[in-house]
């Protein structure tokens, strides 16, 4: 859902992708057979309290919020992003793919 966000956002791209090549793009991603969808598991409120800990997730911070708890459900510690929020969720390593 962040990709079709930011993918299709006018003010973020001069030349926007389409909604519909933007699904195709995860289609094709999802078509791959190394690659596969995840999404909330059981618990998921708990693990988003423990996720959040100490922060006060509001507003931008809660999408970013969800997806580190769906990240941490799935046991997955480092997240390619440059996106620097994502410093604040301790149970994520960042790594900058520009840097």
């Amino acid at each position: 859902m962040s990709y079709l966000r930011i993918s299709t956002h006018p003010t973020i791209f001069s030349e926007p992708l389409s909604p519909q090549e933007a699904l195709a793009n995860i289609a094709a991603l999802l078509g791959l057979p190394h690659v596969r969808p995840v999404s909330e598991l059981d618990g998921f409120l708990d693990a988003y309290r423990q996720v959040t800990g100490g922060l006060s997730a509001r507003g931008n911070l809660v999408p970013d919020a969800h997806l580190a708890t769906i990240l941490f459900q799935h046991g997955v510690r480092t997240l390619y992003s440059h996106d620097r929020d994502f410093r604040k969720f301790p149970s994520l390593e960042l790594r900058d793919p520009f840097v």
